[in-house]
C-alpha cells in the first residue's frame, strides 16, 4: 500500500510540475504577443506622421519630388507587410528609417523648413516615437528571449514539444547603421 502512494504522490508532483511549466510557457508566450503589439501601436503612430511630414516639406522643397515619393512608398510597403512576420516587418521599417533620414537630411538644404514651427513640432514627435519603438524592440526581444529559454531548456523542452510552443525570432536589424536614431537638428 506505501509503494502505491508514493507512486501516486510522485505521479501527482509530475502532474503539478508539468502544469505549472506550461503555464509558465502560455505567459512567456502571452508576454510575446503584448510586446509585438508595443511594436504594432509606435510602428502605426509612426505611420501616421510620415503623410504630416511629408506634406510639410512638399511645401518647401517642390523639387525634391522623387525623395518624398521614396518615402511614402517605404511606408506604404512597411504598412503591408505581414503583421506577424517579424523579419519582414524589421526589413521594411528599416527601409522606412533610411528614407526618413533622407528627409532630414533634406531639411539641411531649406533654412525656411528647418525654422518652420510644424516641421520642428513634426522632428520632435517622430524622435519621440522612434525613441518608443527602440524601447518596444528591446522588450520585445526580452520577452522573445525568455519564451526561446523556456522553450529549450529541460524539462519544459518536453512540454513545450507536446503542447506546440514555439520559438520566435527577434526583431533585428540587418544593417547596424539602421540601428541609428533619426538625427534631428537645428
Amino acid at each position: 500500500m506505501s509503494v502505491l502512494m508514493v507512486i501516486i504522490a510522485i505521479t501527482l508532483i509530475l502532474l503539478i510540475f508539468g502544469v505549472m511549466m506550461y503555464n509558465q510557457l502560455v505567459k512567456l508566450r502571452n508576454l510575446v504577443e503584448e510586446a509585438w503589439s508595443g511594436i504594432s501601436v509606435q510602428l502605426k503612430r509612426r505611420f501616421d506622421l510620415i503623410p504630416n511630414l511629408i506634406e510639410t516639406v512638399k511645401g518647401y522643397a517642390t523639387h525634391e519630388k522623387a525623395t518624398l515619393e521614396n518615402v511614402i512608398n517605404l511606408r506604404n510597403a512597411a504598412m503591408s507587410a505581414a503583421p506577424g512576420d517579424v523579419a519582414q516587418q524589421a526589413q521594411a521599417n528599416a527601409a522606412l528609417s533610411q528614407g526618413i533620414k533622407g528627409i532630414f537630411a533634406l531639411a539641411e538644404n531649406y533654412p525656411d523648413l528647418k525654422a518652420n514651427q510644424n516641421f520642428i513640432e513634426l522632428q520632435n514627435a517622430l524622435q519621440t516615437v522612434e525613441d518608443n519603438l527602440q524601447n518596444s524592440r528591446r522588450y520585445y526581444n526580452a520577452c522573445v528571449r525568455d519564451l526561446n529559454t523556456a522553450c529549450e531548456s529541460f524539462p519544459s523542452v518536453l512540454i513545450a514539444n507536446a503542447f506546440g510552443f514555439e520559438k520566435r525570432s527577434f526583431f533585428e536589424l540587418d544593417n547596424p547603421e539602421e540601428a541609428q536614431n533619426i538625427k534631428v537638428s537645428f
